[in-house]
């Protein structure tokens, strides 16, 4: 059982109007990085890594806002164009489904960051550092994680000592890891989960206040 992931707006095949972005997701430990578009990024980062919020640098990390998905594809493709001598290879230890084929480059951040200031100056929206973008769309899903969790608990009985049978190790993991993004973006989680839910985080947890 999935606990909880953003997806991306339901469109109908082959529409590519509305709302997208191309981001470049710089990896936390070193000079490796992702270049790609999506109508989500907080979708895209939670397919690419569970732990997004402590694989990825998203202080760095940073999105540009446009309004339809051809142009994000267009000014995607002009960049691994351009980049291509940069090209490396995907880190094992992103899904592999959702990795890309020659979207990962390394030592080209600078010139992504000469990028951004130029698409700024074009009068583009630039969302740097995504990191707060990140939050503003995690905290919008409040609601939705309330309502996934009280749905775990009905499913369990309100037993949360279940979630520690070896049977559970699956939903555990997705659950803890929802739950530590939340955390990683200083959102409250008192107000985002169940009071017996939260009591067993922080008992699987003894470093959540």
């Amino acid at each position: 059982m999935s606990f909880l992931r953003s997806r991306e707006p339901d469109r109908p095949a082959g529409v590519s109007e509305g709302r997208a972005f191309l981001y470049v997701l710089p990896c936390a430990y070193e000079d490796l990085l992702k270049i790609g578009h999506s109508r989500n990024p907080l979708q895209r980062a939670q397919a690419l890594q569970p732990r997004y919020y402590e694989f990825f640098d998203l202080e760095r990390a940073f999105a540009l806002e446009v309004d339809k998905v051809r142009e994000a594809r267009s000014l995607e493709h002009a960049l691994h164009t351009r980049l291509r001598e940069h090209n490396a290879p995907a880190p094992l230890t992103v899904r592999e489904q959702a990795a890309g084929l020659g979207e990962w480059y390394r030592g080209a951040y600078a010139q992504l960051q000469a990028e951004a200031e130029h698409w700024r100056e074009q009068g583009y929206a630039v969302h740097r550092p995504l990191s707060a973008w990140l939050a503003r769309e995690l905290d919008g899903q409040g609601d939705a994680l309330y309502a996934r969790a009280d749905q775990l608990l009905t499913q369990l009985q309100g037993d949360t000592t279940l979630l520690d049978d070896p049977g559970l190790a699956p939903l555990r993991r997705n659950l803890l890891d929802t739950l530590d993004a939340h955390r990683a973006f200083a959102l409250d989680l008192e107000r985002r989960l169940p009071p017996s839910l939260l009591a067993w985080y922080r008992g699987a947890d003894p470093s959540v206040p």
